[in-house]
């Protein structure tokens, strides 16, 4: 009885220095794979060098070479999805002549062309400065978009529906006054 208490604490003391042996053995991979990761890792400097050229290389791309320096992802995403006639320009004309390049995809609404204007506009305004705050609510109370004549009144209505197609202009129309 007592050789097969002593053979058990063998086993047990087997099973023990193996398990800390395999457990050892994973703490010094982990160890070796931070010590190769901090090797790896790049100084922030470093980082935005490699970002900076990699980001000039992108810009001088021909289908991209016409997007503002501080380009966001979604102006990114939309000259991608013109190209590949996912979405379409709409040119909103606005009284002071200054013509809008507006992208929205292929089956946008009334009130897509709104927010994409109002993004328009938003980004121009970071980029350049100037007004702070614009009250849309205003704006589309004081003006409607017109196309060949007809008002864009109905939000929920398709560009389509009203025939407009890629390079239309549409154009900022101020209310008259009812009496």
């Amino acid at each position: 009885m007592d050789e097969l208490k002593e053979e058990n604490l063998k086993n047990v003391d087997v099973a023990d220095f193996v398990e800390k042996t395999v457990v050892d053995e994973m703490k010094e991979e982990q160890e070796e794979e931070e010590e190769e990761d901090d090797e790896e890792a790049l100084p922030h400097s470093e980082f935005l060098d490699i970002f900076e050229e990699g980001l000039a290389l992108i810009v001088q791309d021909p289908l991209l070479c016409d997007l503002p320096i501080q380009v966001t992802l979604e102006e990114v995403n939309s000259q991608v999805a013109l190209e590949y006639g996912q979405a379409m320009t709409v040119r909103v004309c606005k009284a002071d002549g200054e013509v809008m390049p507006i992208v929205v995809v292929q089956s946008a609404t009334v009130l897509d062309l709104k927010k994409a204007i109002r993004r328009y506009m938003e980004l121009k305004q970071q980029r350049e400065g100037g007004v702070k705050h614009i009250s849309w609510k205003y704006v589309w109370r004081t003006f409607h978009l017109v196309f060949n004549g007809e008002k864009l009144e109905d939000d929920k209505r398709k560009l389509k529906d009203y025939g407009i197609r890629n390079r239309d202009e549409v154009t900022f129309l101020k209310k008259l006054k009812k009496k």
